[in-house]
């Protein structure tokens, strides 16, 4: 439980690790963004592929493993279709004030975080000891430049750069809940790690699928993207060598 903890911890405070450049800065290039969900995206398809996937097969079978991918990624297509989605970019297509605007980033954001946590707690409880910690780095790695550009929009909505940081860093702390929630269930209901680690991969890749490649892809920098998509790819997989 402590090592879940502390690892959950470092993963989620990435966020805000993450967002400390924009007491410095104001402004980033869309190219520069591009990169950096690019990367993000990287280093969770590995993640999920080589380290979530092929430990909860190892635990028990293709059947479970496909409904815990199915029932991740649901639960995403469900929530993203309650929660409008973010634009960091065109903050003025949203239809709301910005008080209400900076309020749904919290939101949306938040609720991407849930199963991260989740992923985290559940890796854990696997019978793999050097998982949790895996899982947990390659988290922290993809939360750093999401905190940025949360804080970064935050920012450019005339909230002030201390706050912004404070919010972004919030953003994150739920996974430490989630990774706790999960990390519990797994330990008391047997047989239920293997689903916990299937979902976790599907609610994750459903993120690189549907959200971080499009939207690293869309304006005019994919080829730049795509390289930096493999460099978070190789990176995640020079880690896991390591451990």
């Amino acid at each position: 439980m402590n090592e879940a903890l502390i690892g959950s911890f470092i993963s989620a405070m990435s966020t805000g690790l993450g967002a400390i450049p924009i007491l410095f800065m104001r402004k980033v290039t869309h190219r520069l963004r591009d990169i950096l969900l690019a990367y993000a995206a990287g280093i969770m398809t590995s993640a999920s592929v080589y380290n979530l996937i092929p430990e909860a097969l190892g635990q028990s079978n293709l059947f479970v493993l496909a409904v815990g991918i199915l029932l991740g990624s649901m639960v995403l297509l469900v929530l993203e279709m309650k929660i409008p989605h973010v634009d960091l970019e065109n903050p003025e297509k949203m239809p709301f004030k910005i008080e209400a605007k900076a309020f749904m980033i919290i939101a949306a954001i938040t609720m991407h975080n849930l199963p991260e946590g989740l992923s985290v707690g559940v890796s854990y409880a696997s019978e793999d000891a050097n998982l949790g910690n895996l899982i947990a780095l390659s988290i922290g790695l993809q939360n750093a430049p999401e905190g940025f550009l949360v804080a970064l929009f935050l920012v450019n909505q005339n909230i002030g750069r201390f706050k912004a940081l404070g919010i972004a860093t919030l953003t994150g702390a739920v996974e430490i809940i989630t990774a706790m929630i999960g990390y519990t269930l797994s330990s008391l209901v047997e047989g239920l790690v293997p689903y916990g680690l299937a979902f976790a991969a599907g609610a994750m890749m459903f993120i690189v699928y549907k959200e971080l490649i499009p939207e690293s892809h869309g304006d005019g920098n994919a080829r730049v993207a795509t390289v930096s998509f493999l460099l978070g790819l190789i990176t995640m997989i020079g880690l896991t060598e390591l451990f």
